[in-house]
């Protein structure tokens, strides 16, 4: 009975979280998943001591967005969201793989059945890996926020909160990817191609570094949104709810 209790009242709150959050907010988020997905299929610069992958241009929007919903949710609440944004990645990756694999006489869809049905240990990889970070940039960022004490919502605690956290959580994500991926599983399926677990770390470092330039150009942005909020009061019915279940 209480398990019971437990899932309607976990799914009850997921209800009242996504009408909370704004729509685009978590449609750039799930977006910028699937995508993350898609271009970590094709390596776009390979050297003796760096690796770098196509997920890397679109990455940093995952984690702006988790940056505004944590700052004004909570950690509890981007981790459900990026739950749900790995869920819908899962479905669309799914979804292409069917397509795939449908025979056509139309035309040549090798190059598509290629790219859209995926390879299932980049997909293991992906996800994985983006959980993991997720949920570490997530919880550090909350916990530096509360460090500012004094301040906690200027921009000197959104900024410290949001870099730090985006640093240590891109590298978490790209280092788990890469190793996953190129280190153990590439060389098995791709014919020998690999990359080397100094190119993995200075792949998730050189990442993390491009991600963070983009988190600086973009926060101003995600820091006024996250003012927009509290002012407008977004979210009311959901820390309403957080009140009343914790009474």
């Amino acid at each position: 009975m209480r398990k019971i209790n437990l899932f309607e009242t976990s799914r009850k709150k997921m209800r009242i979280l996504l009408r909370s959050i704004p729509t685009t907010t978590v449609t750039l988020f799930v977006v910028s998943v699937i995508c993350m997905n898609l271009l970590a299929n094709k390596t776009l610069l390979q050297l003796d001591w760096i690796a770098l992958d196509g997920g890397i241009l679109i990455s940093w929007l995952s984690f702006m967005c988790m940056d505004i919903i944590t700052r004004h949710f909570g950690p509890k609440a981007s981790n459900s969201i990026s739950l749900l944004a790995v869920a819908i990645n899962l479905l669309t990756c799914l979804i292409f793989f069917v397509a795939s694999i449908i025979p056509s006489n139309a035309n040549d869809y090798s190059a598509f059945n290629s790219i859209f049905g995926g390879t299932w240990f980049i997909l293991f990889g992906s996800t994985v890996a983006f959980l993991v970070s997720a949920v570490i940039h997530n919880t550090l960022n909350w916990f530096i926020g509360l460090a500012f004490k004094k301040n906690p919502h200027g921009k000197l605690a959104f900024a410290m909160r949001t870099y730090i956290s985006s640093f240590v959580g891109q590298f978490s994500d790209n280092f788990i990817f890469s190793v996953i991926v190129f280190v153990f599983f590439a060389p098995i399926f791709w014919d020998g191609f690999h990359w080397t677990v100094l190119q993995s770390a200075m792949c998730a470092l050189t990442g993390a570094v491009a991600e963070l330039l983009m988190q600086v150009v973009f926060s101003p942005i995600s820091y006024r949104i996250t003012k927009k909020w509290r002012a407008e009061n977004v979210g009311k019915e959901y820390f309403d709810y957080i009140e009343k279940e914790k009474a």
